[in-house]
């Protein structure tokens, strides 16, 4: 590896060459990249509401919807608006009550079941369908272009407009996002460097390898909107790392290589090489076990997070050098005294009170793990929202106005008889919170000829083997009433046809519930094995992995209890990935003063003095990752409006600081109680010129 590494540095102005041509490719597969931004669509297509989605798009040409509410408009301007609505393109048809009667027929003469669906008090509400799904491009440029015709009397609520809403507020806030992170991360290494340029070096080398990654993307097809998110904020704090510790090594090689920075730089790549992959090696297998994911969110976050990792391996050992041996006259006149020289006053008041630190362990235990199993979780992804967006001011004027807050769709076979129809909708409509089921039926009766029937109503609510009915629920998504409901009316349905689905916004989030909550469990046993594993492989140890994944799951559930204590709930998404992410980023903070602690221990120190050295040694450089992750992720989770994004960053910012604080107070204790255990149960971890110290004294 130092011949590669004398040969990147021999070639440093290739190399960055090559780095640079690179960018075009990516730069153009990050813009060809499709970002989805409906949470809904990684759910398996194993499910039924997920299959029912496809079967509808390809019986009626419709995949999505949305209420349209409508105050203080006269009915013939509403007639307008609707007609203007159904010339856009991608809405495939708008239902309102001139579909079923004249508007000439003053609504005090309605019939009351259908005064009841499309009127209340000075509003009135339209059903816009449109002819794809929910996320889809198509249903997004319908909803912005309905937006644009639409006036402030008009209100377009429903799933679409929320991911509409969400791209928006996306498109606005990523770009500041960048800033945000790279800004915070360039002020924390200007505190904790030597040099003022050097900061600029690794955020440009950084920020190139995030652009490789994000052009990568393109193989993938399409990427979520919480990964274009969260990729560069997470792949700029946990590769900082690397760029950190060729910097270090390349400064101690030139005082072994004086004079000869080519070779200085070789060794340096090839010590960091070595240290950055086992390092990196736990981080790949944190947001790997996102992959086991079956909602696919986790997968997509996961590969792209992986790939990042293993990019930023590969910059840091090629790319960096290169810009650092061409900018090392200007990075050389630019040096300052660091503010922090050592840590050796904290290091020793931190060995000297060690039992205090073990104290803090075993009581904040319980109240930690307590906190973190009782966290509530929502999974409505409309409350990740401001309220005062479109699509919730929206739904909230839809909910106020009609008591309405969502609407069920069930696709039955359209054979079963007039007479069962009509005793279904009857008994749906007496479900607890149900308004009324709109069907063939319930508007104009069983003993209508079909002939009678308007064909645009008809067309729209049966196709050659299907029939759609539309129930209106009080309850909101995701509750624990809405869940019950759709439960009750499934096993309905299911009485006169078995294989009717029951679909939409709120069975979407039923499933999303019961897959994620299996997919929490199923994560974090994975990551905490992966690593485990990982780490007793590394250090031919039963009880090292044992210690270190203790004292980082310990952080982890201190992080994930504040929020318990504090009254908050958090996105269903951030529950999910923030513990496996902590969990590969931060470990790396326990290997790196666990290798330093057996290195001393090798040379014969006795634990104390081993743990004292240790922790003198790797304070500073686990301070500095700590901090500079908190910084690439803290203004993010400051700034941002979209909850599912500022809660994982808040919870990331956080939980880097608890671990990096548990690692520098609580490791220490861990390893002077334990250290008979850890020698027992390891091989070899001593040494033989340990033993051999240990045999003269004895």
């Amino acid at each position: 590896m130092v011949k590669t590494g004398k040969w990147i540095a021999k070639h440093r102005i290739l190399i960055v060459l090559i780095g640079i041509l690179l960018l075009i490719p990516s730069v153009i597969g990050t813009i060809k990249t499709r970002i989805n931004y409906d949470i809904l669509s990684y759910l398996p297509e194993s499910l039924e509401t997920v299959k029912g989605q496809d079967v509808m798009v390809d019986e009626f040409g419709t995949g999505a919807f949305s209420m349209v509410v409508v105050e203080d408009m006269p009915l013939k301007d509403v007639q307008k608006l609707k007609n203007k609505f159904e010339e856009i393109e991608h809405v495939k048809k708008v239902l309102w009550y001139d579909d079923i009667a004249d508007i000439s027929v003053p609504t005090s003469m309605m019939p009351k079941d259908l005064k009841d669906i499309f009127f209340a008090d000075d509003s009135t509400m339209m059903l816009v369908l449109f002819d794809n799904t929910t996320s889809s491009d198509e249903a997004m440029e319908a909803v912005t272009n309905m937006r644009a015709i639409a006036d402030k009397q008009c209100f377009i609520s429903g799933m679409s407009g929320v991911v509409t809403d969400i791209k928006n507020l996306c498109l606005q806030e990523l770009p500041i996002y960048v800033a945000i992170a790279a800004l915070f991360s360039f002020i924390v290494l200007e505190i904790t460097g030597t040099s003022f340029v050097v900061p600029i070096l690794f955020l440009l080398c950084i920020g190139i390898s995030i652009l490789y990654n994000m052009g990568t993307n393109i193989f993938l097809g399409e990427i979520s909107y919480l990964t274009q998110a969260l990729v560069a904020i997470l792949q700029l704090g946990v590769t900082m790392d690397y760029s950190i510790f060729l910097l270090d090594s390349f400064e101690e090689n030139k005082k072994r290589f004086p004079g000869d920075k080519n070779r200085a730089m070789g060794h340096a790549i090839s010590n960091t090489f070595k240290s950055i992959v086992s390092s990196s090696i736990t981080t790949v297998a944190g947001f790997a076990a996102l992959c086991l994911m079956t909602f696919a969110l986790g997968k997509n976050l996961g590969i792209v997070m992986a790939k990042g990792v293993i990019i930023g391996v590969i910059c840091c050992v090629t790319l960096l050098p290169a810009i650092i041996l061409i900018f090392d006259p200007l990075i050389e006149k630019t040096k300052h005294k660091p503010l922090i020289k050592n840590t050796n006053r904290l290091s020793g008041f931190i060995i000297k009170h060690y039992k205090i630190w073990l104290a803090v362990f075993c009581i904040g235990l319980l109240p930690a793990v307590y906190g973190n199993n009782h966290t509530k979780i929502y999974y409505n992804i409309d409350k990740s929202l401001p309220s005062t967006l479109d699509s919730n001011v929206a739904n909230k004027k839809l909910e106020n106005t009609f008591n309405m807050s969502t609407m069920h769709i069930i696709m039955m076979d359209k054979n079963i008889s007039n007479a069962n129809k009509t005793t279904l909708m009857k008994d749906i409509e007496k479900v607890d919170g149900v308004k009324w089921a709109f069907g063939l039926n319930s508007v104009f009766g069983a003993n209508v000829p079909s002939s009678m029937i308007p064909k645009d109503v008809k067309d729209m609510l049966q196709s050659d083997d299907q029939e759609l009915v539309f129930v209106c629920s009080k309850y909101s998504s995701a509750t624990d009433e809405s869940n019950s409901q759709i439960a009750a009316i499934n096993d309905l349905v299911k009485k006169y046809d078995t294989n009717a689905m029951v679909i939409g916004e709120a069975p979407l989030m039923k499933d999303l519930q019961d897959v994620t909550d299996i997919d929490l469990v199923n994560v974090n046993v994975a990551s905490v094995a992966a690593i485990f594993i990982i780490i007793m492989l590394v250090f031919k140890s039963i009880s090292v992995p044992i210690i270190l994944v203790a004292v980082i799951e310990f952080a982890i559930n201190v992080n994930m209890a504040i929020p318990f204590f504090q009254g908050i709930e958090l996105p269903f998404v951030a529950s999910i990935v923030v513990g496996t992410i902590q969990l590969g980023a931060t470990v790396d903070y326990a290997i790196l003063m666990t290798s330093r602690y057996q290195k001393e221990r090798r040379k014969g120190f006795g634990k104390k003095e081993a743990v004292m050295n240790a922790h003198k040694a790797c304070a500073l450089s686990i301070m500095t990752s700590g901090f500079s992750f908190f910084a690439a992720t803290f203004g993010v989770a400051w700034y941002s409006k979209v909850d599912m994004i500022g809660a994982i960053c808040t919870l990331l910012s956080r939980g880097a600081l608890i671990s990096m604080a548990c690692v520098i107070f609580i490791l220490p204790a861990m390893f002077i109680i334990f250290d008979k255990v850890i020698c027992k149960t390891s091989i070899d971890f001593l040494g033989e010129k340990a033993k051999a110290k240990a045999a003269a004294r004895a």
